[in-house]
């Protein structure tokens, strides 16, 4: 629709022309996209519905002749699921009762909420991210601290064990299994340091066979460098995990380049894999690293749900602390740091800046959401009310004020900023190229320093960046020439 919503299902039958397809689902409220899937089991199509905080999923059989989907479980305010089948029955992942996700089943022929029975039980520390039902096995995606541990059940005789990996800080995504009947689980291991690695692993004996690995130009030596988990403290004792990369035999002088990034959003939990052009960084005597601060999903729904609506400032003053300790510990200096976000990330940098503008010697702020308030305002652009549910609607006045006292272009204050470059995207459906460019005005009508202050605008990007390979690779030497430039500028401030 004209919020870029998918909104309608349509049926089309093979060889007609596709304007003559029968429009079948429709949905009207605003907040729900739609999506179109099949169980693994290819018995059943499934309509998928979903607001950021609500589900609602209606079936059908494949083999049917009619198009009237059955629906699953009604929508209610705040309750998530979603579903895949095995035998007679419907596997179901959810919130229902349970804030970090549960997995329950149901009879085919008995769909109630009530008579739904526990398969998988809820706990407090670990957030139970996603499920693959195979006909023997069970594949759950356990998120522990910010790492998946993948657990594998065995249906049959009721054992249960977890695949196990090399790494302190790793990412794992199970991808690419689409047979039903099968021993072997397919996934793609990579850590900061770890180029991707793709195994088949057999569910049955434990062995896990290297079946790809990517390669990596240069001669490029994964046992040259080395990644751990470290915790900062927050102010309210909350331990907030950092993850960090770096070539080995760097010692915590205090003088140490370091790239700090983060997010801390709609309970994404920031990748911790490989990235090629990161290596340069490494080379360049760069620490890499990832604040995994509240408002993300790393440490479950609690995480998020203290980071988002009326406790949104956790989440800067979580990104703070990582930088103090980062800084305490010898990792690096204010006058060392590059801090780096994207998209709500970049909402995050400009918060902090404004909030503590003499941490940082440099910063990056990419497609930045730093408008909030009067973006929110305006339900007319894309996503707007979709977003009602991650900070609030600012047409109740408790919104209104707390979005007001964070919001990035609204508390530019005179004052000295850091190094600051800022990228926007003409063609940006979701951070529209102004908020950035009243942003960039702002600020250099308001700040009091001479440092550098960069509006880089790309006149034929979207909000992900550059799409061609070559292009996407330009993008990342700008920034990284941008930070190499003003950190070892040693007359910069």
């Amino acid at each position: 629709d004209s919020m870029f919503r998918p909104y309608k299902v349509f049926v089309h039958k093979l060889g007609n022309d596709s304007r003559e397809d029968a429009e079948i689902f429709h949905e009207t409220d605003d907040k729900f996209f739609v999506d179109l899937n099949k169980s693994r089991s290819k018995k059943y199509i499934f309509i998928e519905l979903g607001s950021k905080v609500t589900s609602e999923v209606h079936f059908l059989d494949a083999d049917s002749s009619e198009n009237t989907f059955t629906l699953f479980q009604k929508r209610e305010q705040e309750l998530e699921y979603q579903i895949d089948h095995r035998d007679n029955e419907f596997f179901i992942l959810t919130n229902f009762d349970a804030k970090n996700f549960r997995l329950m089943k149901t009879n085919i022929s008995d769909l109630s909420k009530e008579n739904w029975k526990e398969v998988v039980p809820h706990q407090k520390d670990v957030f139970l991210g996603s499920f693959n039902i195979f006909d023997r096995y069970l594949v759950l995606q356990k998120l522990v601290d910010g790492l998946i541990k993948l657990s594998v059940k065995d249906l049959i005789s009721g054992t249960e064990h977890y695949v196990n990996f090399p790494e302190p800080v790793y990412s794992v995504v199970v991808e690419g299994n689409p047979e039903f009947s099968t021993d072997t689980l397919r996934f793609i291991y990579s850590s900061l340091i770890t180029p991707q690695q793709t195994y088949h692993y057999n569910m049955n004996t434990k062995n896990s066979i290297l079946i790809k690995e990517k390669e990596v130009l240069l001669g490029y030596d994964s046992a040259l460098y080395k990644t751990k988990r470290v915790y900062a403290t927050a102010a309210d004792g909350v331990k907030i995990p950092i993850s960090l990369a770096y070539k080995k035999g760097i010692k915590r002088t205090g003088k140490n380049l370091l790239w700090l990034t983060g997010y801390g959003s709609y309970g994404a939990t920031v990748p911790t894999g490989f990235s090629e052009a990161r290596v340069t960084l490494l080379e360049q005597g760069f620490i890499f690293a990832v604040a995994h601060i509240r408002g993300g999903g790393e440490k479950g729904k609690q995480w998020y749900e203290d980071g988002k609506y009326l406790k949104k400032k956790n989440t800067f003053y979580d990104f703070i602390s990582s930088a103090e300790y980062l800084i305490s510990e010898g990792y690096t200096s204010n006058d060392r740091m590059l801090v780096c976000g994207r998209s709500a990330g970049g909402m995050l940098i400009g918060a902090i800046l404004n909030m503590r503008p003499d941490l940082f010697k440099a910063a990056i702020a990419a497609v930045p959401f730093v408008d909030v308030v009067t973006t929110m305002l305006n339900p007319n652009i894309p996503l707007t009310v979709i977003e009602y549910e991650e900070w609030g609607n600012p047409n109740e006045k408790e919104y209104y004020d707390y979005m007001l006292s964070y919001s990035p272009y609204d508390n530019v204050t005179s004052q000295e900023y850091p190094n600051i470059l800022v990228t926007a995207g003409i063609n940006d459906p979701r951070v529209q190229y102004f908020e950035p460019a009243k942003w960039v005005a702002k600020l250099r009508d308001m700040k009091t320093d001479n440092n550098t202050l960069i509006f880089k605008i790309e006149m034929e990007q979207g909000h992900m960046g550059a799409s061609g390979r070559y292009s996407a690779l330009e993008e990342i030497a700008f920034e990284y020439a941008f930070a190499l430039k003003i950190l070892n500028d040693t007359t910069a401030s």
